[in-house]
């Protein structure tokens, strides 16, 4: 079978820690992605700006470039196009793709707000099917979810009757951004600690225990000024007024399920930023009927990504009858431990899209953003 041919929208040349490079990049350029995946074209601000990341991370010649999304979207040779930009970009640069029929695949958030991800959803049902769709919430097929699922599903805890979250994080600092990120502050963006941190998080949760229902957020900016700061030089900026929470708590209720007790309470504690020094900064409890499971991540809330080198998050398993508790491992796949840790999820992603199945679609994406817009609606700040 042919590699699908890829267009990469936002492999920047001047940002190599770039989450296109980061975590995209890896399994493309990996023996086992080029044997499912072909990098044959570019979207930038510019053809200059393609051409220049085309140099620096060198792509083949053969690589074609691209400054206009209506030009990239009527290229015959691009099977899928890959969205890597700011997330107020993303609509339209890959709006003219999913018209076109082509396969899209869009990082999370899927748009700037429910309203875009809609008309996105809407074309695409209309041109090629959602199948041709995916959205990047990895966190649904990490390892780490995988298995909570199972131990579940093995019936060890018995049936699920609440479970909580509590996390912190979003930004590196609590109350300061770099420059490049300062756009956090700005709810009409679509991309901040609620949307991306909060909500890669929820939506983790929500692949393991069902689709919480009547999900009610309660909301508080602990500090309006939001404080700047350039990466390089250390110096302090001028200070933005953010319209963005620091604070989010959510109580929700659990689907009934095979496994999930009626009425099973969901709770969510994140705040923005570093946790208590000493403390885990992302633990997530799962209270069953014979026993409970805890997950805990001492320096990393992005558990789906785990950038960096952080201390591997465990599985821990209480069991009421015998007072044990017992830690049971979770492990990646072989061909995965070859990838930078960002990476490993991502491409999780790709072998469910080449196998055509089991991997999240732009409707999937529209529900998590009604549901956040739902919680948020009535808040101000």
């Amino acid at each position: 079978m042919a590699p699908v041919r890829v267009a990469l929208i936002g492999l920047s040349a001047s940002a190599k820690t770039s989450w296109a490079s980061g975590a995209h990049l890896p399994y493309l350029l990996s023996s086992r992605g080029q044997s499912k995946y072909q990098i044959t074209a570019l979207l930038n601000s510019s053809v200059e700006a393609a051409e220049a990341s085309r140099a620096t991370y060198n792509l083949s010649d053969k690589v074609r470039l691209y400054g206009d999304p209506a030009a990239l979207a009527q290229d015959a040779e691009v099977d899928l196009v890959v969205c890597n930009t700011r997330v107020d970009k993303h609509f339209e640069t890959i709006y003219p793709s999913v018209l076109a029929g082509k396969a899209v695949y869009s990082e999370w958030p899927l748009a700037a707000n429910a309203e875009e991800a809609r008309k996105l959803v809407e074309a695409a049902k209309q041109n090629g099917g959602i199948e041709k769709t995916m959205v990047g919430v990895q966190g649904r097929l990490a390892p780490i979810s995988l298995r909570v699922k199972e131990i579940i599903g093995s019936g060890k805890i018995g049936k699920v009757l609440s479970s909580e979250l509590k996390f912190s994080g979003g930004s590196d600092n609590r109350d300061t951004l770099p420059e490049g990120l300062s756009y956090f502050y700005d709810r009409k963006v679509g991309g901040n600690i609620y949307t991306i941190g909060f909500a890669h998080s929820f939506d983790l949760v929500q692949s393991v225990l069902g689709e919480a229902v009547s999900a009610k957020g309660h909301f508080q900016l602990q500090r309006p000024e939001g404080k700047v700061f350039n990466p390089v030089t250390k110096e302090a900026l001028p200070s933005i007024k953010s319209d963005v929470p620091d604070l989010i708590i959510t109580t929700a209720t659990l689907p009934e399920s095979p496994t999930v007790q009626k009425n099973a309470t969901l709770l969510v504690n994140f705040h923005r930023g570093q946790s208590f020094p000493g403390e885990p900064i992302f633990v997530w409890t799962i209270n069953g009927e014979k026993g409970e499971i805890r997950i805990i991540s001492q320096d990393s809330w992005a558990v789906w990504v785990l950038p960096g080198n952080p201390k591997k998050p465990t599985i821990e398993v209480h069991d009421f009858a015998s007072g044990t508790v017992e830690e049971l491992g979770w492990e990646y796949q072989d061909w995965q431990e070859e990838l930078p840790t960002p990476a490993r999820n991502v491409a999780s992603l790709y072998e469910a899209f080449a196998d055509g199945k089991g991997y999240p679609t732009f409707e999937d994406a529209l529900k998590r953003h009604e549901q956040l817009d739902e919680m948020i609606r009535d808040w101000r700040p």
